[in-house]
C-alpha cells in the first residue's frame, strides 16, 4: 500500500490529546483521537518551542502537519508543526461536570474521610490479576511490610464492563470482611494510561462505591499526574499503584530504625532509672541503719554509760560534800565529846551507888564512895575533906 506525499503534506486534523508525553529531547508525542479513530502524532522540539501554551491530556485541538510512515513501527502518524486549542475534549467536560456534581453533594468533602490504619494486618486488593500494577503493590508490600496479609479482588480495569466489576469487587471485600476475616484497608488500583483507559475510574458508580465502603479506601489509579473521580472519593488518593502500597504500610526499614531508637532510648531511660533507684536505697539504708534497733540499742547503752559516768560523779561529789559535812560534824562532836575534855585534864565524877554525876559539891558528904573517870579509865575514891555547905538565906 502506497501513499501520495503531495496528498498529505498539508494536513489539518481536529482530536482531542490523550497519552501525552514529553521525551527526554523535548520532543511531544501523543494520541489524536474522537470517538471512532486515533491517530499517534509527534511534535519537534522546535516546533514545541513555539508554542503559546502547553498542551494537556483532554485539550481539543486542531493540529497541522503532515503524515508519513514511521517505519521502525510501520506506522501512520502525523508530524505537528502547529496546535491550535479547539476547547477542552469531550470526556474532560463530562469528567468536570461529573466532579462538581459529586463535590456538591459532599462525596468528596474532607470530613468523611476516614484515616488508614498505620498498622494493617490485612489489605484488600481491587485491581486486575494480570496487571502489573498487582505486581508493583505486591512487591511493595513484600519489602515494606512482609506481615501484611493481600486478599485480591480481580476485576477489569478498563472497558465497557470494568465499572460494575470494580464496584462488585469493592462490596465483595467488604462481605468478606464482615464474614470472614477483617480487611483493613482497601488498594483500588491501575496503572498509567489515558484519559479514555482510566476513564472506568471516573465512572460514578465506581466513585459512589468507594465513598460507601466501611473498609478505609486507598486509590493508587495511573500516574501522579493523573487525577479520577475514585481519587477524589477515596480516603487516601496516592499518586502510582507503588505509592498507594507504600501509603497502606509502615516502612520495615524505618521501624527496625524507629525500635533501634526506642530501644536505646529505654536503656538509657532504665540506667537512670537504675542510678536513682540505687540513690534512693542507699538514702533509704542510711536511714535504716539510724533507725535500726541495733543502732538504737547502741545509742541507748552509750548514752546509758554517759548517764553512768554522770551519776557517778554526782555521787562522787554528793559523798565528797557529805564526807566533809560528816569530818566537820565530827569534829564538833569530838569538840563537844566528854572524851576529848577529859584528855585535857578533866575528870568526870559519879557517886558510885547511883551512877549520878557529880555537878556540886552539895552532892557529896563525907565519906561517900565515888567513881572517878579520866580520858584512859575510871577508879574508885572516897570523898574527905568536903567543906561545910552554907545554909540558903532563904
Amino acid at each position: 500500500m502506497f501513499l501520495q506525499d503531495d496528498l498529505l503534506q498539508d494536513v489539518w486534523v481536529e482530536g482531542e490529546i490523550s497519552n501525552l508525553s514529553r521525551a527526554a529531547s523535548g520532543h511531544y508525542y501523543f494520541t489524536l483521537k474522537d470517538a471512532s479513530a486515533a491517530l499517534s502524532c509527534v511534535m519537534w522540539r522546535s516546533q514545541v518551542a513555539r508554542l503559546l501554551q502547553e498542551p494537556r491530556n483532554g485539550d481539543a485541538v486542531l493540529a497541522h502537519g503532515y503524515i508519513s510512515i514511521y517505519e521502525q513501527r510501520g506506522t501512520y502518524q502525523l508530524y505537528v508543526d502547529s496546535l491550535q486549542t479547539a476547547g477542552l475534549g469531550r470526556l474532560f467536560l463530562e469528567f468536570e461536570a461529573l466532579k462538581a456534581r459529586l463535590k456538591a453533594e459532599g462525596l468528596f468533602s474532607e470530613e468523611r474521610k476516614r484515616p488508614i490504619p498505620p498498622w494493617p494486618r490485612r489489605i484488600g486488593v481491587v485491581t486486575s490479576a494480570d496487571a502489573a500494577a498487582l505486581r508493583d503493590i505486591l512487591r511493595t508490600l513484600a519489602a515494606r511490610y512482609p506481615l501484611v496479609d493481600v486478599v485480591l479482588a480481580s476485576t477489569l480495569v478498563q472497558g465497557v464492563e470494568a465499572p460494575s466489576q470494580i464496584v462488585e469487587a469493592i462490596a465483595a471485600l467488604n462481605r468478606w470482611s464482615e464474614k470472614h476475616e477483617p480487611i483493613d484497608v482497601l488498594i483500588v488500583a491501575r496503572g498509567g494510561g489515558s484519559l479514555e483507559e482510566l476513564w472506568a475510574f471516573n465512572d460514578e458508580r465506581v466513585a459512589r462505591a468507594i465513598a460507601a465502603s466501611r473498609i478505609p479506601v486507598i486509590s493508587g489509579v495511573g500516574h501522579e499526574t493523573d487525577f479520577t473521580l475514585a481519587d477524589f472519593a477515596a480516603d487516601y488518593r496516592a499518586p502510582t499503584p507503588t505509592g498507594a502500597a507504600a501509603a497502606a504500610v509502615p516502612d520495615a526499614v524505618e521501624l527496625r530504625q524507629r525500635l533501634g531508637e526506642l530501644l536505646s532510648r529505654l536503656v538509657a531511660f532504665m540506667i537512670q532509672r537504675l542510678d536513682t533507684a540505687r540513690q534512693d536505697v542507699g538514702r533509704l539504708e542510711s536511714e535504716l541503719q539510724r533507725s535500726s534497733p541495733v543502732a538504737l540499742i547502741a545509742d541507748r547503752r552509750q548514752r546509758v554509760d554517759d548517764l553512768t559516768r554522770v551519776l557517778q560523779m554526782h555521787i562522787q561529789h554528793d559523798l565528797a560534800m557529805h564526807r566533809a559535812q560528816v569530818e566537820g560534824l565530827r569534829a564538833r562532836l569530838e569538840g563537844l565529846s566528854p572524851t576529848h575534855v577529859l584528855r585535857r585534864g578533866y575528870a568526870i565524877v559519879q557517886r558510885a551507888d547511883s551512877r549520878q554525876v557529880v555537878r556540886s559539891i552539895q552532892q557529896i558528904a563525907p565519906g561517900l564512895h565515888l567513881r572517878v573517870r579520866v580520858a584512859d579509865g575510871e577508879f574508885g575514891a572516897t570523898a574527905r575533906d568536903v567543906p561545910e555547905q552554907e545554909e540558903d538565906d532563904e
